[in-house]
C-alpha cells in the first residue's frame, strides 16, 4: 500500500471533502446546499467507485465547479466528494449535507490550506485523514478571548 499527500488547490473559498456511496450524491448535495444557504456559490464532484467510475459534478459558479472536478481528479479516491463553496460558511451548510442519505463522512470543512492523505492498493484509492491548516502557536491569552469573542459577534454568529 501506497500513501500519497494529494494538496487540495483553492482560492480564498472553504473546501469540504467527504465520502458517500451512490451516483445521485451530486444532486443530492446540490440540493442540501441550495436549501440551506440560497445565496451559497459552489462547485461539488463526486468520484464513483463503482460502474462507469466517473467524476460526477454539478454546481451554480463555473469556476467553483472546475476546482472541484479538478480536485476531484487529483484525489481519485473512490466515493469521496469535494465541495469548494463562497457565500456560505461550512457551518450554515454542513448539517444539511449531513442529512444527505448516502453521506458516509465529513473529513474537513475549511477555509484553510489543506492536504488529503490517500491510500492506494492496486486499482483502489481511499482517504485515510486530511491536513487541515497549521500547527497552533500556543494557548489563547485573555486579550486573545476577547478577539475571538468580538469577532464571532462581528460575523453574526453571537449575540
Amino acid at each position: 500500500m501506497n500513501l500519497t499527500v494529494v494538496n487540495i488547490e483553492k482560492e480564498e473559498e472553504n473546501v469540504i471533502v467527504g465520502q458517500a456511496h451512490f451516483i445521485k450524491t451530486v444532486e443530492d448535495l446540490y440540493e442540501s446546499i441550495k436549501n440551506s444557504s440560497p445565496t451559497a456559490k459552489f462547485g461539488i464532484a463526486f468520484c464513483e467507485a463503482s460502474g462507469k467510475r466517473l467524476i460526477r459534478f454539478d454546481g451554480n459558479d463555473e469556476t467553483l465547479t472546475q476546482r472541484a472536478v479538478k480536485n476531484a481528479e487529483r484525489l481519485a479516491a473512490g466515493h469521496v466528494f469535494v465541495i469548494h463553496l463562497e457565500s456560505s460558511f461550512p457551518i450554515n451548510v454542513i448539517p444539511h449535507i449531513r442529512n444527505v442519505p448516502e453521506v458516509l463522512n465529513i473529513f474537513a470543512a475549511t477555509s484553510n490550506p489543506i492536504s488529503v492523505v490517500v491510500a492506494e492498493d492496486g486499482d483502489r484509492r481511499g482517504v485515510m485523514g486530511v491536513l487541515d491548516g497549521e500547527r497552533p502557536l500556543g494557548v489563547e491569552k485573555d486579550e486573545d478571548v476577547k478577539e475571538r469573542r468580538e469577532f464571532l459577534r462581528t460575523i453574526g454568529y453571537k449575540r
